[in-house]
């Protein structure tokens, strides 16, 4: 029964050994295979070749994990199980060769194993938190990368302010304090000083954290200073969004739909867009922008409601227009010059007409992708462009309304 079990030990030890060494030192270490003993020795001859093996094994498996652990052991916790496996393996390591060098192959078999074991596991681990590393590296890298982009809207929110008279000195010192401590986190990564980078990025993300609260100061300010031109927007959009919900409701009544919500949500803003109108009737554009504010969330939802419901409607629209494909370009030709025009005549009179211009020219860029995909015969990916094209004319259509 004893040699059963000895025998029994020494085949898993052969099928265990491929599986204990870490792919990694596989690969770097190609003269670690070896060669199966033959089965014509005896018990205790067969004991003997296999711990010496294994040992050779061992020795190997040891300085490869000493290599990747030992230059970073000072950085890592004192709690480490990369360090507790480690020092565990080292340890089976040692009572193994020792074993050996006394005879007693069949204990340094199982001691050696048990090291591989602790090696492998200690080297696992190094891999994960190497990968978890370079994973926090490259969210610093794209957390920065995003700053530059907010760092480009507080530079033109400073021109627009300055130009309005507003005080943006302390906001200045924000922006560029905090745009330096970003670069600083970007030059630590560089030079692959991790920690360092870590450290400055919490110093960066604090002074952040100022500049939005001076920011959010400049902007409330930057507001009341253009109050009457944002309730007038306010204004002409919710009277489009209100007309758009009570045929919304009219046409679901009519083809029996519950419209309690959609009517709800037309009366809370409702009430909120007619105070609003009072006071900017009475020329207090200051207090109605700040009802505004106090029923930001109502208007929100509204909005977001109404323009599903426009969205849809555009697809209806869409759906009959593009029926007969000749009209539905002429038409929306149509729009676009004379939008076009209508902004140019807004633009003369001091009125900034950028974005405006902007999504009209996105609007004849989508149409003419559009126009490409039907002569390919994609009718569907067509749809989706001229969809986008008849969105962004209706907002351009808004905005030459509001500034009527």
């Amino acid at each position: 029964m004893v040699i059963h079990m000895r025998w029994s030990a020494l085949v898993m030890a052969m099928l265990l050994v491929g599986s204990l060494i870490p792919l990694s030192m596989a690969a770097e270490n190609t003269t670690a295979v070896t060669t199966a003993p033959t089965l014509q020795l005896d018990n205790s001859t067969r004991e003997e070749v296999i711990a010496g093996q294994l040992i050779t094994q061992l020795q190997r498996l040891s300085k490869f994990a000493e290599n990747r652990i030992w230059p970073i052991k000072d950085k890592l916790p004192e709690n480490s199980s990369i360090l507790e496996n480690y020092q565990k393996a080292e340890g089976y390591k040692t009572k193994a060769v020792d074993e050996y060098n006394s005879g007693d192959y069949y204990s340094s078999i199982l001691d050696s194993l048990t090291a591989m074991h602790f090696y492998k596991a200690a080297l696992i681990q190094l891999k994960e938190g190497r990968e978890k590393v370079e994973n926090i590296k490259e969210h610093m890298r794209a957390e920065t990368a995003r700053m530059m982009e907010y760092f480009k809207m507080v530079g033109k929110t400073i021109r627009i302010a300055q130009k309005q008279g507003i005080d943006v000195s302390n906001l200045t010192v924000l922006y560029n304090e905090t745009k330096d401590a970003y670069k600083l986190v970007l030059e630590d990564l560089k030079a692959r000083n991790f920690e360092k980078a870590r450290e400055d990025l919490a110093a960066a993300r604090e002074k952040k954290a100022e500049l939005d609260s001076e920011l959010k100061r400049v902007r409330r300010e930057l507001a009341y200073k253009n109050a009457d031109k944002i309730v007038r927007e306010f204004l002409v959009r919710g009277e489009k969004g209100m007309e758009l919900a009570q045929k919304a409701i009219k046409n679901a009544n009519e083809r029996g739909y519950n419209t309690t919500e959609l009517q709800r949500r037309l009366n809370t803003f409702k009430s909120v867009y007619e105070e609003v109108k009072n006071l900017a009737d009475e020329g207090k554009w200051g207090d109605a922008l700040k009802v505004m504010n106090e029923n930001r969330k109502t208007i929100m939802d509204f909005h977001r409601a109404m323009d599903s419901l426009r969205r849809k409607a555009e697809e209806r629209e869409l759906q009959t227009k593009l029926k007969d494909m000749k009209t539905f370009l002429r038409e929306t030709a149509g729009r676009i010059q004379k939008d076009a025009r209508a902004l140019n005549t807004l633009k003369r009179r001091g009125v900034d007409t950028r974005r405006a211009e902007l999504q009209l020219r996105t609007a004849v860029q989508e149409l003419k992708l559009g126009i490409q995909l039907m002569k390919q015969h994609k009718p569907a990916q067509a749809k989706m462009h001229f969809a986008i094209a008849l969105d962004l004319i209706h907002r351009v259509d808004e905005f030459i309304l509001a500034h009527a």
